[in-house]
Parts: C-alpha cells; sequence; structure tokens
C-alpha cells in the first residue's frame, strides 16, 4: 500500500496509513474530496476497490461526494479502536467508551473472578492483563481530565469489590479492597503510561508520526469557553 500511494501520502496527520485503514483530512471540504477522489482512482489502477459503503467523513459543512455517490456524514466514528468525535467527544468522553469496553470483557471472565474457590492472586493477574489493559487502550494520548480520571477509577473500584464480594455496606476503604488484590490505581497506570509514551515520542526521530504531530500549529483561534477538541 505504501509503494502504490506513497506520492498521495501527506504528512500526518493529513494521512494516516494503517495497513488497509486509511485517514485523510483536508482543510477543505474540496481539498478533502479532491484527495479521495486520487485515493479512490489510484486503487482501482492496481486493481484495488475503495469501499464507499464503509468510508465516512466527519464535519465537513456540506455533503461530499465520489463518483457522484454521496458518502455518510458521520458524527461519531472509530479508527484503531479509538473514538473520534465532531464534538471532540464532548457528549461521551474516550474514558468512558473504554469504561464500558472494560466491563464487556469483564463479564465475559466474571466465571473465574466471581468464584470463590479462585485464589485473589489468580484474580487480580486477570484482572491486570485481560480487563485493565481494555479500559487504557490508547489513554497515552487522551486529553484527560479529572472527570475520565475517576471515571476510571469508579469503574475500578466497582470491578475489585464485586470480585472479591466486598459492597459499601462492609465499610472497607478502597485502599484495603487494592490492597487485597495487590493493585495499584487505574489513575496512577494510566499516568505511568502516558509518561512511557511521552518519552518515547521524545526519543523518536523527528520525522516519525508522533513526533511531527506534537508541536502541530493549528489555524484559527482557541475559544475562550472550555473546548474539548482544542487538543490540551
Amino acid at each position: 500500500m505504501d509503494t502504490v500511494s506513497s506520492d498521495l501520502q501527506s504528512r500526518p496527520p493529513w494521512t494516516l496509513l494503517y495497513a488497509d485503514d486509511v485517514a485523510v483530512a483536508g482543510s477543505t471540504r474540496e481539498e478533502l474530496q479532491k484527495e479521495v477522489q486520487a485515493w479512490k482512482d489510484r486503487l482501482e489502477r492496481y486493481g484495488m476497490k475503495l469501499n464507499t459503503k464503509k468510508t465516512e467523513y466527519l464535519e465537513c459543512g456540506d455533503q461530499t461526494a465520489i463518483d457522484s455517490e454521496e458518502l455518510p456524514k458521520a458524527s461519531v466514528f472509530k479508527y484503531l479502536g479509538s473514538r473520534i468525535a465532531a464534538d471532540g467527544n464532548k457528549k461521551k468522553t474516550e474514558a468512558e467508551c473504554r469504561s464500558n469496553a472494560a466491563w464487556s470483557k469483564w463479564r465475559q471472565v466474571t466465571g473465574v473472578l466471581c468464584d470463590k474457590k479462585v485464589p485473589l492472586k489468580l484474580k487480580s493477574k486477570i484482572y491486570c492483563t485481560v480487563v485493565r489493559p481494555v479500559a487504557l487502550y490508547g489513554a497515552e494520548c487522551w486529553p484527560t481530565t479529572l472527570k475520565q480520571e475517576q471515571t476510571l477509577h469508579t469503574m475500578e473500584m466497582r470491578m475489585l469489590r464485586w470480585t472479591c464480594g466486598i459492597t459499601r455496606l462492609d465499610r472497607v476503604r478502597n485502599e484495603d479492597v487494592r490492597s487485597l488484590f495487590g493493585v495499584a490505581p487505574i489513575t496512577a497506570k494510566m499516568r505511568e503510561a502516558r509518561l512511557r509514551w511521552y518519552g518515547h515520542v521524545l526519543r523518536s526521530d523527528k520525522n516519525s508520526v508522533a513526533k511531527s504531530t506534537m508541536n502541530i500549529t493549528v489555524e484559527g483561534r482557541r475559544p475562550r469557553e472550555e473546548d474539548p477538541r482544542r487538543g490540551g
């Protein structure tokens, strides 16, 4: 794919390519439509096809079409497991989405986690290797807020309490519940992952995708009110 489209690709984040998943961005609707049309023509030249039914665009103003076929306008879509929304995830944060995904994974393994015959040490290992990574997927790049941290904290404590059969009525502190499992707070693990990723970005080549987008300049003025789309 890189060989076929090398001259079509712009610098990140204007073009992002992962296997056969392509994300193309443009400053105007006309520019975006021209870019996508060029991709479609190039793929067809080499015997491939752009699936317009699975191709969506996000907040471009007027309708966008390829070969007179209008593409569906999306307010939210997922790209490589991460949720991208036109409102900057204002209505539903990425932490809430990952929390829901983690709950789904937790329910899949409740047969083990809620079995009183299974040692807490094994339950802790299953939680840390199976459930928690789902909740923290992509957290290195979230514009994290205290609300998102609280969402993850609440999710984790409910999971741990249900796993060991302790409720609020038992008046057991969160710290004591954690000590039973020997796990660090999920918010601490998230900060650890973010710092590790930040160090990786600083050490990476200046032409890498992560390094080139770290100090990207966005056109326009930042609004005075809080806006999750401002990127930190």
